[in-house]
C-alpha cells in the first residue's frame, strides 16, 4: 500500500510548502473528507464557514480508492480531515503520514459492528466470509442515528479548529440531528410491518441499517463489493433466499448487478437497487433523497404495509 503513496509523498513539498495552510483560497477553514457521506455531513455542519472537498470522485467506488499526489497534498494542508478508519486503506495511509492532530476518524463517534455481526448469513463454511468477518463493518452512515452522532463529533472538531464559529457548527449539527431523527422515524414506521425481514443484498453494506430496523442482512459478497463470492457462498445464499421466500434481491449502483441477477434467476426473484450511498451519481440527489429512495425500495421488496 505504501508503494502506491511514495511518489505522491515525494511531491508533497512542491504541493504544500512548509507546514501547509489550513485555510482555503477563500479564507474559509479547509476541510478534506474521505468520501460522500462525510462530505455531506461536513458541508451541512460547516455551512459557509468551511470549504469542503472529497478524496473520492462522484460515482467512484470508494473502497479501493487510490490518491494522487495532489490529493495527498490536500490532506497535508487541510485544517480538518474527516475520514473513516479502516474503510479506505490509501486514505488511512495518507492520514497516518500527513494528518497529525487535524484528523477526525468518524468511527470514534459511534459504536461499530464487526463484519460477522453485520451479516446474518456469516459462518456457513465460506472461507472468504470467515476472512472478511475478522474486521469491522465500516458502513455506519446508513444508520441515521449513528450519522447524527458523527455530525455532533464533526461540529466539535470544526469548533476546535475555528473557535469563532463553534456555536454555529453546534447549531447546524443540532438541525441535522433533528432531520436525521425524523428520517429514523420514517424508517421505523415504514419497516414495522413487513411480510419478510430477510434482506438479501449483493454487497454486505447494510448491517447497521438492518440492526437498527430489525432486519436480517444476507450478503452475497462481503464488505468489499469487488470481491468475488465463492461458489459455496452463492449456493448458501440461494438456499437461504428460497427458504425465506425472498422475492427481491438488492444490488447497488456502483458495481455490476450480474451476481445479484444470477441469484435472482435461480430463486425466481426480481432485482432492485439499494444504494449504500458511498458515492453519488446524480447531482440532484443527496443523502436524504437516496435514503428515502432506499426506504421505498425496501418497503416494496420486503412487502411492507
Amino acid at each position: 500500500m505504501m508503494r502506491r503513496l511514495l511518489p505522491a509523498l515525494l511531491l508533497l513539498p512542491a504541493l504544500t510548502g512548509c507546514g501547509g495552510d489550513s485555510a482555503g483560497a477563500d479564507g474559509k477553514l479547509s476541510v478534506v473528507t474521505a468520501f460522500y457521506p462525510l462530505q455531506f455531513v461536513s458541508e451541512r455542519v460547516g455551512g459557509d464557514a468551511v470549504s469542503v472537498s472529497t478524496l473520492t470522485k462522484p460515482g467512484a467506488e470508494p473502497h479501493d480508492v487510490e490518491l494522487t499526489a495532489r490529493q495527498v497534498g490536500e490532506v497535508s494542508g487541510a485544517g480538518v480531515i474527516v475520514y473513516l478508519g479502516g474503510f479506505q486503506p490509501a486514505v488511512d495511509d495518507a492520514v497516518k503520514q500527513n494528518g497529525g492532530d487535524r484528523a477526525l476518524d468518524a468511527t470514534t463517534a459511534v459504536e461499530t459492528l464487526s463484519a460477522q455481526e453485520a451479516d446474518d448469513h456469516a459462518g456457513e463454511g465460506d472461507a472468504h466470509a470467515e476472512e472478511e468477518h475478522g474486521g469491522t463493518d465500516p458502513h455506519v452512515w446508513l444508520d441515521p442515528v449513528r450519522l447524527a452522532a458523527i455530525a455532533d463529533k464533526v461540529a466539535e472538531r470544526l469548533g476546535k479548529a475555528d473557535p469563532a464559529h463553534a456555536a454555529d457548527f453546534t447549531a447546524r449539527a443540532a438541525t441535522l440531528r433533528a432531520e436525521l431523527t425524523a428520517l429514523d422515524g420514517e424508517y421505523k414506521a415504514g419497516l414495522a410491518n413487513c411480510a419478510r425481514r430477510e434482506l438479501v443484498t449483493s454487497h454486505t453494506a447494510f448491517g447497521y441499517l438492518a440492526s437498527r430496523y430489525d432486519l436480517a442482512q444476507i450478503g452475497i459478497t462481503g464488505i468489499d463489493p469487488e470481491t468475488e463470492p465463492s461458489p459455496q457462498r452463492l449456493a448458501a445464499v440461494a438456499a437461504e433466499a428460497k427458504e425465506h421466500g425472498t422475492t427481491t434481491i438488492f444490488f447497488e449502483t456502483l458495481v455490476s448487478p450480474k451476481v445479484a441477477e444470477t441469484i435472482a434467476k435461480e430463486v425466481g426473484a426480481k432485482t432492485a437497487v439499494l444504494d449504500p450511498i458511498e458515492g453519488l451519481t446524480d447531482d440532484s440527489a443527496d443523502y436524504f433523497s437516496v435514503m428515502r429512495a432506499n426506504l421505498t425500495a425496501l418497503k416494496l421488496g420486503l412487502e411492507c404495509s
